[in-house]
């Protein structure tokens, strides 16, 4: 944007211009947006987001004191905003609308090829491997993690700077509509549904309703672009318009793993492919089919050695002394996580025992008894030796786990409790929905042990 004018980013905006940037005339454009009037810094478009509590057209003065651009507010903001510095005042009744209108001007100048990726589970991860897949080949740009939203998706598509190639977003939705929202700001070129698990069936309604939901990116994409989805999901079949390409991933999918080279060797229309992966786990060696399908979309042909940097929280190892290893996977949880997270957890190499902190999974609807107790089966049959549960929910998890039970309340009972029972050699599993804030755990013991040899993915 550093080249848009005043009434450029009002056009792109959809905002009304009260003033121009500065009496001498209007120079540069801003150099980025911000929604925090505390991080407001010279050059930058303070975009006032109306609030539950607090209203941010009222810290439109300040931002403009402290040497912004320009601000975005409600028009009842007009005469504050006018007392501060010399900078643009744009008027929006709805400053969201309008730094979405923004961040869509911006996509379309910047003419970078969009790769949306939305799901019940392994968004995230599934757009950190596609980034790590594309580097090599293009100027790449990937969305911060949970930075995904009707504000935060705008923002890392302003935050892209000129000559960026390819852009990387994740699209994340609590309820419907959403995703449309979302699919309309980025306009993408390739549009990525990892799965459909039942997550946020309370505002859904049932599966299908989710399923529905994550449509809404097949539904909003333009005719001739590329959607990228689960082989076998017949939830999403209905969705799959005969205006867009599509390209199935996984088991009978076009994109699939070669027979005894999974991790290694993939199946593609246009042949093989072979890649090195620093991990094992299998939900991320699914999620890998996801992202080799999108970036063949968009013309990139990986091969060799690929370096995956996984957000924070998304199954990270940590050594602790003794041998103790501690997978750290509580930025969230939903059956289908949950199992994944377990599985893996079986196939850790361990001297000692293999325990799990797991909390409650949350906005499960009606059948969150049923579910949460399957995950205390599943457990069991994961060989977890000892298992603590962490709030109400996951106490039903007790009740099909065959092996020592301990329930707690809350997350610094789970870190007590948890550290009197390591032994040397064990392995945990910390995991639960982010309301549980299970990442006091691994805080915990990090500060009452230290780490033995670091973190890794």
């Amino acid at each position: 944007m550093r080249d848009w004018d005043s009434a450029r980013i009002a056009e792109a905006t959809g905002a009304t211009l009260a003033r121009l940037r500065a009496p001498s005339g209007d120079g540069p454009g801003p150099t980025r947006a911000v929604i925090d009037s505390r991080a407001v810094e010279p050059g930058d478009l303070f975009v006032g987001l109306p609030g539950s509590r607090v209203d941010g057209g009222a810290f439109a003065e300040r931002a403009l004191a402290e040497g912004a651009w320009g601000v975005v507010v409600q028009p009842q903001w007009q005469d504050a905003a006018m007392r501060g510095g010399a900078g643009a005042v744009l008027l929006a009744d709805d400053p969201v609308r309008a730094l979405g209108a923004l961040a869509r001007a911006w996509r379309r100048e910047l003419g970078a090829q969009i790769i949306a990726v939305t799901g019940s589970v392994g968004k995230t991860s599934t757009k950190d491997i596609i980034a790590a897949l594309a580097r090599p080949h293009r100027r790449t740009v990937a969305s911060r993690a949970n930075f995904n939203t009707e504000i935060g998706l705008p923002l890392e598509v302003l935050a892209a700077p000129a000559g960026t190639q390819l852009l990387i977003l994740e699209l994340a939705m609590r309820g419907a509509g959403q995703i449309a929202e979302l699919t309309d700001i980025c306009e993408p070129d390739v549009g990525v549904i990892t799965n459909i698990a039942p997550v946020h069936v309370e505002q859904l309604g049932s599966l299908e309703g989710v399923a529905r939901a994550k449509a809404e990116l097949l539904v909003g994409m333009r005719a001739g672009t590329h959607a990228i989805v689960p082989a076998g999901e017949a939830l999403l079949h209905s969705w799959l318009r005969d205006e867009l390409e599509i390209t199935r991933f996984g088991e009978g999918g076009e994109v699939d793993w070669a027979p005894g080279g999974e991790g290694r060797r993939i199946l593609t229309p246009d042949g093989e492919v072979e890649v090195e992966l620093g991990f094992t786990q299998r939900h991320q060696l699914r999620n890998s089919l996801a992202a080799v399908a999108a970036v063949l979309a968009v013309g990139i042909r990986p091969s060799g050695r690929v370096e995956v940097v996984f957000s924070a929280l998304r199954g990270e190892q940590v050594e602790l002394p003794g041998g103790i290893r501690l997978i750290n996977d509580c930025y969230n949880a939903n059956p289908l996580s949950m199992r994944a997270a377990l599985d893996d957890l079986a196939a850790q190499r361990s001297t000692g025992r293999r325990l799990a902190v797991l909390g409650d999974m949350l906005e499960l609807g009606a059948d969150e008894k049923r579910l949460h107790l399957e995950i205390g089966e599943h457990a069991a049959a994961s060989g977890v030796q000892e298992l603590i549960t962490v709030g109400p929910r996951a106490r039903t998890m007790a009740d099909a786990f065959r092996g020592r039970v301990h329930s707690v309340e809350d997350s610094r009972q789970a870190a007590d409790r948890l550290h009197a029972l390591l032994r040397e050699g064990d392995v945990v599993l910390v995991k639960g929905s982010r309301g549980v804030a299970l990442e006091v755990v691994a805080e915990e013991l990090l500060a009452r042990m230290g780490t033995a040899s670091g973190v890794s993915a």
